[in-house]
């Protein structure tokens, strides 16, 4: 039998990420190469990826999480690509999978794959994430980072995708101050991204977003019964649109103010 198996091309974005990357790369060594993109990581993350010998790391400022992608896409040798976040790790079935799909006569170009939470190491079933599903693995001649979108990356694909199986572990939760963390930079950037669509804040969506957000998360899609692991990352689901509204606020101020100062 012929082997129709193509090369993969595995590529991560990081910043200050140690702790997770270190899961991450030993589980994608499979790969042909591995390509990190770090936006000059100040814990470690650049000189631990530096001294890996199958790692090839390229430092590049970070402008959002789409240009960020887009550039890393542009440096794989690769037609197949598998894309992770530096807090996912590919199990041992999933690798199998992966590699009996990257082909040169694969019936997809794209392939979506489902996600088991992690909260640091005991897995969220709950909380709004039963359905959650990403492009992980595609082809790059196939498909391209929509420009629009800075935070939460969407992939168009031209051609039909298939979804995997087994599923991506993805340690979400390290801490609460790292996911708060994390949870207020998308806020922002989300802000950012709907002023550049001039959509306006409103004191209504202010108070109604996040206590939707909790309510939807928390009650409706079961997150009571992740027990304190699901009311911590459904509070702070919930301050990730506090903080985009408030942002979107404070930037409509500071458009206005620009106005007025070059009226005057």
């Amino acid at each position: 039998m012929i082997d129709q198996s193509e090369k993969i091309s595995a590529l991560i974005i990081t910043y200050n990420e140690i702790g997770y990357i270190e899961k991450c790369i030993d589980s994608i060594e499979f790969a042909d190469e591995i390509i990190v993109v770090d936006s000059y990581s100040t814990d470690g993350t650049y000189e631990y990826l530096l001294s890996h010998p199958k790692v090839r790391v390229i430092q590049h400022e970070f402008e959002n999480y789409t240009a960020q992608k887009s550039f890393a896409l542009k440096q794989a040798s690769h037609d197949w690509v598998l894309f992770l976040d530096a807090d996912e790790v590919v199990t041992d079935q999933l690798r199998n999978e992966i590699k009996s799909k990257a082909k040169k006569d694969a019936e997809h170009c794209a392939y979506w794959f489902y996600r088991k939470f992690m909260f640091k190491n005991s897995r969220l079933r709950f909380s709004g994430w039963q359905t959650d599903k990403n492009y992980r693995l595609f082809r790059k001649s196939k498909a391209q980072f929509c420009k629009n979108k800075i935070v939460h990356e969407t992939l168009i694909v031209q051609g039909t995708s298939g979804i995997l199986k087994q599923k991506l572990l993805h340690f979400c939760f390290k801490n609460y101050e790292d996911y708060k963390f994390k949870m207020l930079r998308y806020g922002r950037l989300k802000a950012k991204e709907a002023h550049q669509k001039n959509k306006k804040f409103n004191y209504l969506l202010l108070v109604f977003k996040p206590f939707w957000k909790f309510f939807n998360h928390y009650i409706i899609r079961l997150g009571i019964l992740d027990g304190k692991k699901g009311i911590t990352i459904c509070y702070l689901n919930a301050l990730g649109d506090f903080e985009r509204y408030k942002e979107l606020k404070r930037l409509g101020k500071k458009e206005k103010m620009a106005y007025f100062l070059v009226k005057s």
